[in-house]
């Protein structure tokens, strides 16, 4: 079973996402959380695999807390909740190694596939929430950023390039390999190895850099 924290400061919200959640056979909720700090002691206690964290929160942030997972829970990875609706926050959010992001109003299904990828070890970033994140950093200095962009991507082979398209497009390794008639764990393969090369710590970031350059 995935064990999954809930960490949002609305116990509505909280109350939607364990119903969407316990849905999945292979998903429980093991604790919720109504601030950051409470979210890393209960990530800690009940040794969470994936930490679901809203952005706005009392006591600690869930970009704070984001920060602070890896020393209060080596094991856990987590996904962000968030509107987008700071550029600042969506900037810290990005570099910050988060697992994937997700808008509030994600489909459920995109909610599971979510938690899923984050705890196989994978990244997600849903079709929706890369068109909102790219829209956010839209504005000055997209050229530059084209360009050191279209520069880190040179060291790719053409099949790299292809599979960072689709990242890019915020495919999961499932639809990526069947749209380039891959298996899935030949996609893994292929992100592990270019998130190497690009030096990105996830896949967003990858997205990221595929989008910039225009791909």
């Amino acid at each position: 079973m995935i064990k999954v924290l809930v960490a949002d400061d609305e116990p509505l919200i909280r109350a939607g996402i364990r119903m969407i959640l316990t849905s999945a056979d292979d998903i429980t909720v093991v604790a919720e959380a109504g601030d950051g700090r409470q979210a890393l002691e209960l990530a800690r206690a009940h040794a969470a695999d994936v930490v679901l964290l809203d952005i706005q929160m009392p006591v600690m942030d869930g970009l704070t807390a984001l920060a602070e997972l890896p020393r209060a829970a080596p094991g856990a990875r987590a996904l962000i909740l968030t509107t987008f609706g700071e550029r600042e926050n969506v900037l810290r959010a990005v570099t910050s190694g988060g697992a994937g992001f997700l808008l509030k109003d994600t489909a459920p299904g995109e909610l599971i596939q979510a938690v899923r990828a984050a705890a196989g070890g994978n990244a997600f970033l849903s079709p929706a929430a890369t068109r909102h994140l790219v829209d956010s950093l839209a504005g000055g200095g997209a050229s530059a950023r084209g360009d050191e962009a279209r520069r880190r991507l040179a060291v790719l082979t053409e099949r790299e390039r292809q599979v960072v398209e689709l990242l890019g497009e915020g495919l999961s390794n499932a639809d990526a390999g069947a749209r380039l008639h891959m298996s899935e764990g030949t996609v893994k393969t292929y992100v592990s190895r270019i998130l190497a090369k690009l030096g990105c710590d996830n896949r967003v970031q990858a997205a990221l850099l595929a989008r910039d350059a225009a791909l």
